[in-house]
């Protein structure tokens, strides 16, 4: 027997919405999770999960089916290492952690593999491309409350509450940004305006083993931890997988930059990843000033057949994760798609997940409140996300500003110093606690007996 009144239509079959899917099930929810996909699969290879993304998934009760698919049995240290691109092995910053910052790398695919391999997968269906969200007001009783996803083949599916969990090309979020978009009697001339932008920054990604990495000559430790190499609108991001046998590659080249949060540009057509030859990667950085002989070049002469990858992000940030009242709420990419310099948009998506399934289970929650329930989860998690939002892109910047006509060694050593403290010691049990403070000043929880 269903535990709630409402029902719950996940779009978006990745990390978050899967994990979001177990969390609800498991609390007896009713919940379907909608992929477009003909199979579950991440976008990407390796995935560098930081202290706070790591409590979150304990907090959701999977960390243990993660770490058994990954290569480490607990969390490890991840300090990072700041190196000059275009000289051999100049360190300029050697981030240091505590004991406590233990993360996780870990391939996306064993990540999936893990929520697939605890869950009933009975709830999810594939190929099931989300086209539109449709909400016709009938009446104002509860039961009218929710929306209808209609899907490419034709077919629909009716929620209460629909989880826009369908990453950086989010159909759902439009709906959030233009609260009318979904309404049968505003369908007509509304605008596609989803926030979604250019970030002027392009990604050569690449799985390479060790043993290439070493035989090509490259002299700094690449298995020990993630390494930045820093240049003038280029940088190199390494991080090892699979206890230090592949070396996870992501070669950033920026052509654009201005005084708005992300330096951010329209949205580019399709496709956004396309196949280069290896003689434009290698030249896009030695034409920047980075040394043949440096390891930098000659861990891009490894790249076999590389991509171009045209980075995207939610710009700017969105003023709602939510559409309370259709019932509509955005989680990971799909509410703060972020560039990937601080390594932080899969954690903020778990926080998103675990603030959102604590106010859906919580004992209190009912379809009659149900939007109020979103409002608390946007108030509790739009200013976190946004702010990482835009910490992301303050770090692309810091690192593609290495070099003689921009920062020293001391300009980044100070521009870089706890740059990872505000996204990994944040204290999300403190978050949920205020929204749940906040639902109980409203009257919409009872108020907490006194001890």
């Amino acid at each position: 027997m269903a535990s709630k009144d409402f029902t719950v239509a996940i779009v978006g079959g990745g990390m978050c919405g899967l994990v979001c899917a177990y969390a609800l099930a498991k609390a007896g929810i009713l919940v379907e999770v909608f992929e477009a996909a003909p199979e579950f699969g991440e976008v990407g290879a390796g995935v560098g999960l930081g202290p706070n993304a790591v409590r979150a998934l304990d907090r959701l009760g999977v960390l243990s089916a993660v770490l058994a698919r990954s290569e480490h049995s607990s969390p490890v240290l991840r300090p990072f290492l700041f190196v000059s691109g275009y000289d051999a092995q100049e360190v300029i910053y050697d981030y240091s952690v505590s004991d406590d910052d233990r993360g996780l790398p870990i391939h996306r695919a064993a990540f999936l593999d893990a929520i697939i391999g605890i869950s009933d997968m009975k709830i999810a269906h594939l190929n099931k491309r989300c086209i539109a969200v449709q909400h016709t007001h009938v009446s104002a009783t509860a039961s009218d409350f929710g929306s209808t996803l209609f899907f490419s083949d034709g077919t629909s599916h009716r929620a209460h509450l629909v989880i826009g969990a369908d990453g950086i090309k989010s159909t759902i979020r439009k709906y959030v940004v233009d609260p009318l978009a979904g309404d049968a009697e505003h369908n007509t001339n509304r605008n596609n305006k989803t926030n979604l932008a250019f970030s002027g920054s392009s990604a050569y990604r690449g799985l390479l083993p060790n043993s290439t990495v070493v035989a090509a000559g490259v002299k700094i430790d690449l298995t020990v931890q993630p390494v930045c190499f820093c240049g003038i609108d280029r940088h190199i991001i390494t991080f090892p997988i699979q206890a230090g046998r592949i070396i996870n590659v992501v070669a950033f080249s920026t052509i654009t930059r201005d005084n708005s949060a992300t330096g951010a540009l329209d949205e580019l057509p399709h496709p956004w990843v396309q196949p280069v030859a290896k003689q434009e990667l290698v030249e896009t950085f030695e034409t920047r000033g980075w040394g043949a002989d440096s390891d930098a070049i000659k861990l891009l002469n490894c790249m076999e057949n590389p991509s171009r990858w045209s980075i995207h992000t939610v710009e700017p940030p969105l003023l709602s994760y939510v559409n309370a009242a259709r019932g509509i709420a955005l989680i990971g990419d799909a509410a703060h798609g972020m560039l990937p310099h601080l390594g932080a948009g899969v954690g903020q998506g778990f926080e998103d997940v675990v603030v959102l399934t604590e106010l859906l289970t919580h004992p209190e929650t009912n379809l009659s409140n149900l939007e109020h329930i979103l409002n608390a989860y946007d108030s509790a998690r739009r200013p976190r996300g946004n702010m990482v939002l835009e910490a992301s892109a303050r770090m692309g910047r810091i690192t593609t500003r290495y070099g003689k006509s921009g920062y020293s060694n001391e300009d980044m050593r100070t521009k870089l110093a706890g740059i990872w403290s505000p996204v990994w010691h944040h204290d999300l049990h403190e978050d949920i606690n205020k929204a749940m403070e906040s639902l109980r000043e409203k009257c919409v929880f009872k108020q907490a007996e006194s001890s």
